[in-house]
């Protein structure tokens, strides 16, 4: 394995991206680079870059990558978290931000594609939770063109992503996604990714989604369900973003900014409750396995 550190920032929001990426302070961040066992010195390999939810990595994680590197896929294991010192975002969504995380994604792809194991042109991106957030807005054209428009995934798969904020315009790469979702998940409502992937279907891009049966957030997980009590539940949160990228709350016609860790707070208590359950389905689990299994091989070893 290899322990990869390139330069990123701290952007709190989209917008910060969008407007204002080159004043951004510096921030180093790191991943774990691994490639299939018995890799020879210049073979290059597909490669799938890991995105972790606010728990931070979680065995279940590692099982995934752990299962692509045996079916010759290198891995990374991107470390928004620990580059930063937080351990976890549960609760709070501030520390550390989808746009961070976008941006540390885009950064570890620019080292990796000059990296000589790495086949630029095969590289997938998966992410549970809020990395599944971070999967799908990394493909948000005005927010990608604005850090690097060349480089492009070939498959998406985001694991139970909190899809409740709805961008204008609705302009995205047209990448193979498909999204993992849990049918009782309202801590990332379920309801809210039915109706992303049917605003996505409209604009005929290469979206689809599976709702695993009787499953809550983390299906993945072999632990039993259990209540998260100071984590948001989604369920009644449904925001808007501008092409700005500045996330809007609709509360009774007055439209709340989202663009500080403050005016975030006022905004989701105006929607979110508090206290999902979250656990694993030991059926949704194993049909979730085969599923990315079959899914990355097509995209990525098949193509």
């Amino acid at each position: 394995k290899e322990e990869i550190y390139f330069l990123s920032a701290n952007p709190f929001s989209f917008k910060d991206i969008i407007k204002n990426l080159d004043n951004l302070e510096e921030q180093e961040v790191f991943g774990t680079l691994k490639l299939p066992s018995n890799a020879l010195e210049n073979e290059k390999f597909p490669l799938i870059i890991g995105v972790a939810g606010s728990f931070g990595w979680g065995s279940h994680h590692f099982e995934y990558l752990e299962m692509y590197r045996e079916m010759g896929i290198a891995t990374f294991e991107l470390n928004s978290f620990k580059s930063r010192g937080v351990k976890s975002t549960v609760g709070t969504q501030t520390e550390v931000t989808t746009a961070m995380m976008i941006l540390d994604v885009y950064r570890a792809f620019e080292i990796l594609s000059n990296h000589p194991n790495i086949n630029k042109n095969k590289v997938g991106l998966t992410g549970w939770s809020l990395g599944g957030a971070v999967t799908l807005f990394s493909g948000w054209k005005p927010l990608k063109n604005a850090i690097n428009k060349e480089l492009q995934f070939s498959a998406k798969l985001p694991f139970y992503p909190p899809f409740f904020v709805i961008p204008d315009p609705m302009d995205f790469e047209d990448t193979p996604t498909h999204i993992l979702i849990g049918e009782l998940d309202t801590w990332t409502p379920a309801e809210a990714c039915i109706e992303f992937e049917e605003m996505m279907k409209e604009k005929s891009y290469n979206f689809n989604l599976t709702v695993y049966e009787n499953s809550y957030h983390s299906f993945d997980r072999e632990s039993d369900v259990s209540i998260r009590e100071n984590a948001y539940d989604f369920s009644d949160c449904r925001l808007r973003m501008n092409d700005q990228g500045v996330v809007f709350q609709n509360f009774n016609n007055i439209y709340i900014p989202m663009s500080t860790p403050l005016l975030q707070k006022i905004g989701l208590a105006l929607c979110a409750k508090r206290g999902p359950k979250f656990g694993g389905n030991p059926q949704a689990r194993k049909k979730s396995f085969q599923f990315s299994k079959h899914f990355m091989n097509q995209y990525l070893l098949l193509d």
